[in-house]
């Protein structure tokens, strides 16, 4: 659950009591809707948390416990921390594209090989299931065995179990929509895909109000080292007074 540490919500109390009560309420919300059950909150925010965009360790340690507690396993934890590391794809999804248009701009010549030269049976089976991404042409055109085994990795979280379809889905646009990353093709594949695969509006939307949840991080680094500035200005005022 996304809220201020409580030494952290005592400093805001002080400091400004009624927008605490109502950022509390906006911060919690996801946990009393009951669109999403605790153990996915807390494994969603284990995922915000530790995404290659955010690497925030003390919450990740926080949200971590609270899953454990929640009744998440390690092996579903650990799954949620795989999908961390796979989001960094983008910089290829963003790159590859750029890469291949500024080639061919100055005539530089690409070492392509086709995807009759290399076996790639996962990228074979995802395009014939209809879960190719387009997005994946660009590298799949210059490295076919590079891409065959990235999409592997990413493949496997649909397949081994350990977390459904759908709860990847519902991750995976909290990782693509979190405010440090706001991918928003991604964003709205995993979206369609969620829907696809039966989520409600409604878990969707809680998926996105953790990610705005995401905002406390920045109250849980400045409020009190504001609080500690302000005590050390206004003693050193009144030392000189």
């Amino acid at each position: 659950m996304h809220q201020p540490e409580s030494q952290t919500l005592d400093l805001l109390r002080e400091l400004d009591s009624q927008w605490t009560e109502l950022y509390s309420r906006v911060a919690v919300n996801p946990s009393t809707s009951g669109a999403l059950s605790n153990k996915e909150i807390e494994l969603i925010a284990v995922g915000l948390s530790a995404a290659i965009t955010n690497m925030d360790g003390t919450a990740l340690r926080r949200h971590v416990r609270a899953a454990l507690h929640a009744g998440a396993s390690r092996l579903e934890i650990l799954e949620v921390l795989k999908m961390a590391a796979i989001l960094s794809l983008h910089s290829m999804s963003l790159g590859a594209p750029i890469l291949i248009q500024e080639a061919k701009a100055t005539s530089k010549e690409l070492n392509t090989r086709g995807e009759a030269d290399t076996p790639t049976p996962v990228s074979d089976k995802m395009k014939a299931m209809g879960q190719w991404n387009d997005a994946w042409d660009p590298f799949a055109q210059l490295d076919p065995v590079w891409t065959e085994q990235f999409v592997s990795a990413g493949a496997s979280f649909y397949t081994d179990g350990v977390l459904t379809p759908k709860f990847v889905e519902l991750i995976s646009i909290a990782f693509d929509a979190s405010i440090t990353h706001m991918y928003a093709p991604g964003t709205r594949r995993h979206i369609k895909g969620a829907l696809a695969l039966g989520a409600s509006p409604g878990e969707i939307m809680d998926v996105l109000k953790l990610c705005v949840s995401q905002g406390v991080n920045a109250l849980e680094l400045s409020v009190p080292i504001l609080a500690e500035e302000a005590a050390a200005f206004e003693s050193r005022s009144a030392a000189s007074t």
